[in-house]
């Protein structure tokens, strides 16, 4: 597999330095690209960077991914407005963690030369003084030549509405040269070649280029992807609640399947190139299939069912599509029986919700009482409209129609605390008993 070509009919190559191509047809390359450990989880703006490595490893390359555990303590400047705050070593060593078990899911670290493996930046920068960069490093690059980065130039000048008036510290303005640091320690005690990263990191690498130039008259090579943006010109890897993550305690896979499946159309044809291995042929195919039929969302699932997979698991991936049918009006009570506890409360996170004491629901009369009383009217404001309803055969409840307005209390809760209540077609409640 050319790495080159792959990239680039999947849409995700932006540039790459003169040699680029030949040094990968040479000889096995080892190319690497950091991560920043700012959070204990990357998301799925950082997933798009992580496919960078996959390729590169499936072209028979071999992969490192570089935790910043020094450069975290920094903060990069690129794309960024405002410079942001510091975490602690203890924070920063935590994220670093969870980010190394989530490379783990995609690269294989077992499959001998170009095995993948894992650096930590902190390793190497520990124990240099201030001083000793100085003289060892920062003698090599020039001011002038520092300023001339786009990330540097859009922070010192302030945009016309004031968007970037905050300027630029000392310590971001120093970003670029440790990141180029790490290249060169890299290049000259792994024989790493290749730095890759998003669009907005071009600078940043080249500066690395160059430092090994300098430093040790070697050559070594830059290559970026192009940077994931939404049909807005934003950043993908957003919903409105904020970041999507590939921690299940962050984003749940439920949430994490509904955020793919949610894709618009134009959206999900260039991303499923982006975020999933499927081959060429295959998704033309899936891609002619959707147009004739696009209310079936072929795209949409093919995309969330691969990513689904492969970031949590097979078994979480059912748990979504199952719980992604309960509000199309799909699934018995089996189906909501078998839903863990966070899936359930992701599925009903926005209906209304509301508590009745295990006092109370023991010595409800009859599920009219339920329904109307007990529930403050949330459900049905009298006793009169719910009878109406269950009448008319409208209100379920665990996804079991309501026969009767007298029938008494004896539903099975879900998890041992939850009924779901439906009225109507469309119209959910969550009831919590405690």
């Amino acid at each position: 597999m050319n790495l080159i070509d792959e990239l680039r009919w999947r849409g995700m190559l932006h540039d790459f330095m003169p040699g680029t191509e030949e040094q990968l047809a040479s000889e096995m390359t080892a190319g690497y690209i950091g991560f920043d450990p700012t959070a204990k989880s990357l998301h799925i703006g950082n997933l798009a960077t992580i496919m960078l490595l996959v390729h590169l490893q499936r072209a028979g390359h071999k992969p490192v991914a570089l935790v910043g555990g020094a450069t975290g303590m920094i903060g990069d400047p690129s794309g960024k407005s405002a410079e942001r705050n510091l975490l602690s070593e203890d924070v920063l060593r935590e994220n670093q963690e969870g980010i190394q078990s989530q490379l783990e899911k995609f690269l294989d670290f077992n499959c001998g030369a170009n095995s993948a493996e894992i650096v930590n930046n902190y390793d190497w920068f520990k124990d240099f003084s201030f001083l000793d960069f100085l003289r060892e490093v920062g003698k090599h690059i020039t001011v002038n030549y520092m300023m001339s980065k786009d990330s540097v130039k859009k922070r010192i000048n302030a945009d016309e509405d004031g968007d970037r008036a905050e300027g630029l510290s000392y310590t971001e303005f120093a970003y670029q040269l440790i990141q180029g640091y790490d290249f060169y320690h890299l290049y000259k005690n792994k024989g790493l070649k290749l730095q890759m990263g998003a669009s907005d990191q071009w600078g940043n690498i080249t500066t690395g280029t160059e430092l090994i130039r300098r430093m040790d008259g070697g050559k070594a090579y830059a290559l970026v992807g192009k940077l994931v943006t939404k049909s807005d010109g934003t950043k993908f890897g957003k919903s409105e609640g904020g970041n999507v993550w590939l921690d299940a305690a962050l984003t749940s896979p439920y949430k994490f399947y509904q955020f793919w499946l949610n894709l618009s159309d134009e959206e999900a044809e260039k991303l499923i190139k982006v975020y999933t291995l499927l081959p060429q042929e295959e998704i033309e195919k899936i891609a002619e299939e959707h147009k004739q039929a696009p209310h079936q969302r072929l795209l949409q699932k093919a995309l969330a069912k691969d990513v689904t997979i492969r970031v949590h698991s097979e078994e979480d991936y059912n748990a979504a599509v199952d719980a992604s049918e309960i509000l199309f009006g799909k699934g018995d009570f089996e189906t909501l029986k078998g839903l863990k506890e966070d899936i359930l409360l992701s599925v009903f996170e926005g209906v209304p919700q509301m508590q009745v004491s295990q006092s109370d629901y023991a010595s409800a009369a009859s599920v009219t009482d339920l329904l109307s009383d007990l529930t403050g009217g949330q459900v049905f404001e009298s006793k009169g409209e719910a009878r109406r309803m269950i009448k008319n055969g409208g209100v379920s409840v665990n996804r079991q129609k309501v026969q009767n307005a007298d029938d008494a209390v004896n539903f099975e809760l879900l998890q041992g605390k939850y009924l779901v209540v439906q009225k109507g077609k469309k119209n959910y409640y969550l009831i919590s008993v405690n």
